[in-house]
């Protein structure tokens, strides 16, 4: 059987996902409950900095940030990877515009990062801890 041609030619419509997800309450590890819009996107911004890339083989590798190869190395190495990486796993999510206006501050063995996500529901300030 020869297969039909003109199937293979139909356009596809790109559709736009909702932000609307199941809300996790991180400081009670439950999830209870939707959420949408900005406070979805700050669950998902949480999420993917809270996922070491290349290990869970249910995500693609698209998905997560690279931390384990940074612990141990100088401040001078991290600071600017770290930078970069997070703006690369953040930037995977079409529903994100930009990552900006970093801020580090060292307390011992941890270091404390403050940016700026710009999204397509707004814009708010997103920070992570990493012990180096």
């Amino acid at each position: 059987m020869i297969p039909n041609i003109a199937q293979l030619n139909q356009t596809l419509e790109e559709i736009e996902i909702p932000t609307n997800t199941h809300k996790i309450i991180v400081d009670k590890d439950r999830v209870s409950g939707y959420t949408d819009g900005l406070e979805a996107m700050r669950q998902a911004v949480y999420l993917v900095l809270s996922t070491e890339r290349y290990v869970f083989p249910i995500y693609s590798w698209n998905y997560g940030i690279e931390l384990k190869d940074l612990f141990g190395r100088d401040m001078g190495y991290v600071i600017p990877t770290l930078k970069t990486r997070i703006e690369e796993a953040l930037l995977q999510d079409d529903r994100i515009t930009s990552v900006s206006e970093f801020e580090f501050t060292k307390n011992g063995k941890k270091l404390f990062v403050t940016f700026l996500v710009k999204t397509t529901e707004g814009e708010f300030n997103a920070e992570m801890e990493v012990n180096v």
